[in-house]
């Protein structure tokens, strides 16, 4: 076993639905009595039910599994496949029901943007403490806080709270500490889905120089480019299995081809982990939904309607809309903000329905993210909320508008066509 970094036998990770899940204590311990008694829960939001209390679930169901060292494996699969769990069970976040593991170094694990970031401290003050959380002594960070912080490119407000800084901030000031310790494997749950674009890169060259330099890289993503990019070998979790173990192309297909499979029209964001720990608070999205199809398939000639459920828990004046479409290998496609904006008042909890032209996107299967937001004065965007899942929809073209279109060549854009306005005669 001298070159396997990581071995899974038989593991299984089994969940008690309901038996956890209120705010507090004192929650949990109503819940319990109003159930001991044959009562109704207080707790319990309308329309719920404690119908299906104390079920089991396998979240993990027989995993099995050899890593090399020096291996990047990407680690694909819809939500609630199992990948996040999987990689708490190797990060020690929470135990295995079943199986055994063996684990050849030590781990440096990122498995949610800012974990261990305390809003009161400031960048530099966090540093020591996530790296103290991640395993590194006061004098590894004092060696590498230099290079954390240039990495970061958060000089300048390094000395201020991290209550004050952007989700994008978060994200590089924990992949910069993460990435800098002296661990022989690294494990990444879809941390670079907030950065910016050439933070995102320079992240896949870190990660990739790990892995060139023996490190083994574990790495979750729904973003194909990044997995394309980066591993060597990918899996394929489906319910809790792997169904595919090997070349990452191969794995992209069986992927794409499960993930698409359904075209859902309904997707419910409650109790889901949001991208950073702000959002949600003072907007809260329940749902989305396409509006008036039974399947999310739409022809190029038509308008895509939509709709979302949200929830105020703060006076908000001016929310607006951003839709971001990428292909399902995620490739971006395009981002559209909405014209107008609205406002919702605390306590309320509304239905909006919107209208969005899809006609110059050519055929072929892609991927929505909406996002909340509000837009200030100086052009600067603060995200209230987003959707927690990938949204997938399809476009087809209408028989009496069909062209041969070849996206390898053309994109995924189809401009407007040129029309004659002049033609002068010789």
């Amino acid at each position: 076993m001298s070159d396997i970094a990581i071995k899974i036998e038989n593991l299984k990770k089994e969940y008690r639905l309901g038996t956890i899940g209120g705010r507090t204590l004192n929650a949990e311990l109503q819940s319990w009595w109003a159930r001991k008694r044959g009562k109704e829960d207080p707790n319990l939001k309308l329309g719920e039910d404690y119908g299906n209390y104390g079920e089991s679930f396998l979240a993990l169901k027989g995993i099995d599994l050899e890593v090399k060292k020096g291996e990047a494996l990407g680690i694909i699969g819809p939500n609630g496949a199992g990948k996040s769990t999987l990689l708490k069970i190797l990060s020690r976040v929470t135990a295995p029901t079943e199986g055994d593991i063996w684990i050849n170094g030590r781990i440096a694990s990122m498995l949610e943007v800012g974990t261990g970031f305390h809003g009161e401290l400031t960048g530099r003050e966090n540093i020591y403490m996530n790296g103290a959380i991640l395993g590194m002594t006061k004098k590894e960070v004092d060696s590498k806080i230099e290079s954390i912080i240039d990495f970061s490119e958060c000089r300048q407000f390094i000395d201020t709270p991290v209550k004050r800084y952007s989700s994008g901030m978060y994200v590089k000031l924990a992949f910069a500490v993460a990435s800098h310790l002296d661990a022989e494997i690294m494990v990444m749950d879809e941390v670079l889905a907030v950065g910016d674009a050439m933070f995102q890169k320079k992240c896949l060259g870190k990660m990739g120089d790990e892995a060139a330099g023996g490190k083994t890289v574990l790495y979750v993503s729904h973003n194909m480019a990044t997995i394309r990019k980066l591993c060597t070998r990918c899996i394929v979790l489906q319910k809790g299995q792997i169904v595919f173990d090997g070349d990452v192309e191969k794995a992209i297909d069986v992927y794409m081809e499960n993930a698409t499979g359904d075209l859902l029209t309904h997707y419910c964001f409650d109790g889901q982990r949001r991208s950073v720990p702000e959002r949600g608070r003072e907007l809260y999205l329940h749902s989305f939904d396409f509006l008036g199809k039974k399947i999310a398939k739409f022809s190029s000639l038509e308008k895509m309607r939509y709709g979302f459920n949200v929830e105020g828990f703060e006076d908000i004046d001016n929310v607006r809309v951003r839709l971001e479409i990428r292909t399902v290998e995620g490739t971006n496609v395009g981002m559209s903000e909405s014209s107008d904006s609205f406002c919702i008042k605390k306590g309320e909890r509304n239905d909006y329905e919107l209208e969005y032209d899809i006609s110059n996107l050519a055929e072929g299967s892609y991927t929505l993210r909406l996002t909340l937001f509000e837009l200030n004065d100086m052009g600067i965007h603060k995200g209230f909320d987003e959707s927690t899942e990938t949204i997938y929809f399809e476009i087809v073209e209408d028989e009496s508008n069909r062209t041969n279109w070849f996206p390898q060549y053309w994109g995924r854009v189809k401009l407007p066509a040129s029309t004659i306005v002049a033609c002068k005669r010789g």
